[in-house]
């Protein structure tokens, strides 16, 4: 019997090849080189070929066939679309929170937002899986399990696209602004509130990286 994937090497793989892509440790544009990776990781090219296949179907990678997989790059189009369709999960799920939150629910995104600002007054790099945190508790708020799923592999790819552009400090301040307002609505038990908020904040967030893409092509082409 085959072991399911999250118990298999494949599985393993999978988890240690995302964070290499999403951290951009593995920089957008970078071609997988199989037999380094596989070695780096200590399993065979077998299992790590599952793992490429694997994230791939998530768009994570792009596998072209003969030629391999490479980690995908942003364009303006990319960036668009995805937030088209992040808007309309996402909107949707704040509404849902903001009328089905508990009080426990409230507490863990008060948790994770005093966690970011934390994190953020201390200097570092703004770790995206605080940022997934704050989401993944508001979708938990939401108790839709199917926007939940669809969202994971939308945020993943924004993350992913991301990855290649610089630090906005200002953005990251606002954004943790933005977060606490969205707390305040759900609390609050109001779903209009909760999606204005939102909506507005996945604007700015989009906007921002237009801007950003739009300045490393500059410094590209310098």
């Amino acid at each position: 019997m085959t072991p399911p994937l999250h118990l298999s090497l494949a599985g393993q793989a999978v988890d240690v090849l995302r964070e290499l892509v999403l951290t951009g440790e593995i920089p957008p544009g970078t071609r997988i080189n199989e037999v380094e990776l596989a070695a780096r990781l200590g399993i065979s090219r077998g299992p790590l070929r599952e793992a490429i296949r694997h994230l791939a179907s998530e768009g994570v990678l792009i596998l072209v066939p003969h030629r391999g997989a490479h980690v995908p790059t942003a364009t303006p189009a990319d960036v668009q679309a995805l937030f088209e369709l992040r808007a309309a999960l996402e909107c949707a799920a704040a509404e849902l929170a903001a009328s089905r939150r508990t009080e426990a629910d409230i507490v863990v995104l008060r948790e994770v937002c005093a966690e970011s600002r934390r994190t953020y007054h201390a200097g570092e790099r703004f770790p995206y899986r605080l940022d997934l945190a704050f989401h993944q508790a508001l979708l938990a708020a939401a108790r839709s399990p199917r926007i939940a799923e669809q969202v994971r592999l939308v945020q993943q790819r924004v993350v992913l696209l991301r990855s290649g552009l610089r630090d906005d400090p200002p953005h990251q301040h606002a954004s943790l602004d933005d977060h606490d307002a969205l707390v305040t609505a759900v609390a609050a038990g109001d779903p209009v509130k909760a999606a204005e908020v939102m909506r507005r904040h996945l604007a700015r967030v989009c906007s921002q990286m237009l801007t950003g893409l739009t300045a490393a092509a500059r410094e590209s082409a310098d």
